[in-house]
């Protein structure tokens, strides 16, 4: 069974920094792309970013290209996103979340296995 463990979030100040790990287990890490989403009170689940399996490819959302940079280290089975210069519109609950192998990365249908999330607060 695949197990995705979340953990960096927290309370911060705009313009302030985070970096958020997400730790699998289960399956073999390297084959799978993975993914980090976004969940803010009253909206819908959103992806942030994207990467694949051997790190040559990166997506991100309009809304944090330039500010967020996501990694892997497939040796840990770890994915990270670091998150620069965050703004209050920033504030959500961050999932991991690993790919299938079909589907576009950019749509939540294409991942099948979800961690339980990490709350992001950022005050102004």
């Amino acid at each position: 069974q695949v197990q995705l463990v979340e953990s960096g979030g927290g309370l911060v100040q705009a313009g302030d920094s985070l970096r958020l790990s997400c730790a699998a287990s289960g399956r073999t890490f390297s084959s799978y792309g993975m993914g980090w989403f976004r969940q803010a009170p009253g909206k819908e689940r959103e992806f942030v970013a994207a990467i694949n399996w051997i790190s040559v490819s990166t997506y991100y959302a309009d809304s944090v290209k330039g500010r967020f940079t996501i990694s892997r280290d497939n040796a840990k089975n770890t994915v990270y996103l670091q998150m620069n210069s965050l703004k209050p519109e920033d504030t959500a609950v961050y999932y991991c979340a690993q790919k299938k192998y079909s589907g576009s990365y950019y749509a939540l249908s294409s991942y099948d296995y979800w961690g339980q999330g990490t709350q992001v607060t950022v005050s102004s």
